[in-house]
């Protein structure tokens, strides 16, 4: 067909309404940059990793698309896909927590929100925890800490390097102690790991916040994060009002924390798994494939109930 009957074609069959418009639109097809508006073609952008190809703006993105950025195919085997929490304190806002969870894991497919496995990063084995944002912040709660924490037991048994990509508003208030314990929990954990001469590596991401940063994320022996990624503990409003002065506006940015020794190195995400595998290399030059287990027993449901008066 040529250029001429095309839009003969297109002619005849009428204007096109703006709710064709919109839906044309809508079907994933095109994506549009948040910094610098600029629409590209969905598959281009998913190839250079969810960064913008006009402004270099990296793309908030989620744990199944980390996972297809980092893994390699066909190795990713998900463990403890089965935990879940409940609502130990009854905890009531203009809802109740129980409902938001059940709401929040009928919309994602999501029982909390981390993931948690082992794969082959660039054929290397890691284990590897991918916090995801959309699951009410990424905030830590008691799910979270035993996912994390039984990854990185398992990673130590089978003397595994850990990364675990970080994006979170901090620990679930809804969980109250039970959620603040977790930063002991997993920090534990990471000691056993570092003990046992093994390699851990945080990838910070926008954003790292909380009681995340003040635990896990900063535990790295090498610290990575992403581009003008938001990383700190408490809110740059918070921060001010208690010193009483105005904080640079760069603040807690990447930048900044590489400036002041807070993070080793910013990585591009385009360059993220080559800089990962290159690391894991230089440390553990021993690693093999053959650490990787082919079958996993089934996941067993994990949940905090509060205990009887």
């Amino acid at each position: 067909m040529s250029l001429f009957d095309w839009f003969a074609n297109r002619q005849k069959a009428g204007p096109i309404s703006k709710d064709r418009q919109e839906r044309e639109i809508a079907d994933g097809l095109w994506a549009k940059c948040e910094a610098c508006d600029v629409l590209t073609y969905t598959k281009d952008l998913r190839a250079n990793q969810m960064v913008c190809l006009e402004c270099n703006h990296h793309i908030r993105v989620y744990s199944d698309e980390r996972i297809r950025q980092l893994i390699d195919p066909n190795t990713w085997i998900a463990i403890d896909e089965g935990l879940y929490a409940t609502d130990p304190l009854k905890f009531r806002d203009r809802k109740p927590y129980s409902d938001r969870l059940r709401e929040t894991q009928d919309k994602l497919k999501l029982l909390d929100a981390v993931q948690t496995g082992v794969g082959q990063l660039d054929t290397l084995p890691v284990a590897l925890g991918v916090m995801d944002f959309r699951f009410m912040g990424g905030s830590m709660g008691s799910v979270v800490g035993e996912k994390l924490t039984r990854l990185i037991e398992r990673a130590t048994r089978e003397r595994l390097a850990v990364i675990i990509i970080c994006a979170s508003g901090g620990a679930r208030m809804q969980e109250g102690m039970l959620s603040l314990m977790q930063m002991a929990k997993i920090s534990g954990a990471l000691e056993r790991h570092r003990a046992a001469r093994l390699l851990y590596l945080p990838v910070l991401t926008h954003p790292t916040t909380g009681g995340v940063t003040a635990s896990f994320a900063m535990l790295g022996d090498i610290i990575l994060a992403e581009p003008k990624a938001t990383i700190g503990f408490a809110g740059r409003r918070v921060v001010e009002q208690t010193l009483r002065e105005k904080l640079p506006d760069d603040f807690q940015t990447a930048e900044y924390l590489l400036k002041h020794g807070f993070v080793d190195a910013i990585v591009p995400r385009t360059q993220l798994k080559k800089t990962l595998a290159q690391l894991i290399r230089l440390h553990q030059p021993s690693a093999s494939p053959t650490h990787l287990p082919t079958h996993l027993p089934e996941a067993r449901p994990f949940s905090i109930t509060a205990p009887e008066a």
